[in-house]
């Protein structure tokens, strides 16, 4: 897939990661996507544009190659600019429309994929959906939670 080979004969594992857009969930998304890259992993961490421009100010120097910013465009709806392809500052109300316009970007995400042709797929809970594109295209794909054990055992008792 998107393996290459360094200079030292191993192969380089490239992976997509596809955090929910919120700081809370992009945040825990680039905490692994570094130890992945010190591994030696290729790390292609996809969001929309106005969360990769704060996101990108997060990334030390040392990652500058070994993790990629992608950007995945939302279709365009009049109630939701680009400004608000984020939870951050999102009125309330929106919240919806943003599930439904990332939602809407699948066949985003899959051209996404097509061109980088990664090894993994690390996708959010909050879109079950990328799991099935990513076996559309043969590429396994994993969900990373980004909460504690005790939020997901509050929820499951």
């Amino acid at each position: 897939m998107g393996s290459q080979v360094t200079e030292h004969g191993t192969s380089n594992l490239s992976v997509v990661m596809f955090s929910w857009l919120a700081y809370g969930h992009i945040s825990p998304f680039l905490n692994v996507a570094k130890k992945l890259a010190d591994r030696g992993f290729l790390i292609y961490l996809c969001s929309t544009p106005i969360n990769l421009k704060s996101t990108i100010k997060k990334i030390p120097e040392k990652y500058a190659d070994s993790i990629q910013l992608i950007e995945l465009h939302l279709p365009e709806l009049p109630e939701l600019p680009p400004h608000y392809h984020t939870t951050n500052g999102l009125p309330p109300h929106l919240n919806h429309t943003l599930k439904m316009a990332l939602k809407m970007s699948k066949p985003n995400f899959s051209k996404i994929l097509q061109n980088l042709k990664p090894d993994l797929v690390i996708y959010d809970i909050m879109q079950q959906w990328a799991e099935r594109v990513a076996n559309e295209h043969n590429i396994p794909a994993v969900r990373l939670l980004t909460f504690g054990a005790a939020v997901l055992s509050y929820f499951l008792t």
